[in-house]
């Protein structure tokens, strides 16, 4: 119970840290997370049912997200030429250009990680690795390759 409540509990001290962090911006975390799935999309766009798929949440959260984004400008709701049924989100010029501020501020940040060390950072990452496969999240590949999100 002591693990996981430390988890859960370093969890939402950074994601607090991080959502201050991105304020400025008009993001959370969240939003923050779906916005640079479309930045870094081969088209800049993704219908909303692979958006929810890849973020790994329920699509109703997609749709509140994806709201708030075309709100703030980031990203436009554009219907599928192919299938009338789906949406597309589509990032917007001001929305390229929100993502990489937003990541730049995160990345001075160290992403709300301090005061762990780069050391720190990479011990705990491999500590949860073998927690995160075992929940099917990603596999591991050789170590010059890295872990793959699935």
């Amino acid at each position: 119970m002591a693990a996981v409540t430390s988890i859960m509990r370093a969890q939402q001290i950074v994601m607090a840290r991080l959502n201050l962090l991105l304020e400025p911006f008009d993001l959370t975390f969240p939003r923050y997370e779906a916005l640079m799935l479309l930045f870094y999309s081969r088209e800049g766009r993704l219908p909303l049912g692979k958006v929810s798929d890849r973020l790994q949440v329920h699509r109703a959260s997609v749709t509140n997200v994806v709201d708030k984004l075309a709100a703030s400008g980031y990203v436009e709701r554009v219907s599928h030429g192919e299938d009338r049924r789906a949406i597309l989100a589509t990032i917007t010029t001001t929305g390229t250009s929100a993502a990489r501020a937003a990541t730049e501020r995160l990345n001075a940040a160290r992403f709300g990680m301090e005061p762990l060390d780069d050391s720190a950072c990479d011990a705990l990452y491999s500590r949860l690795n073998p927690l995160r496969e075992g929940a099917g999240d990603y596999t591991l590949r050789s170590s010059s390759e890295g872990a793959r999100p699935r």
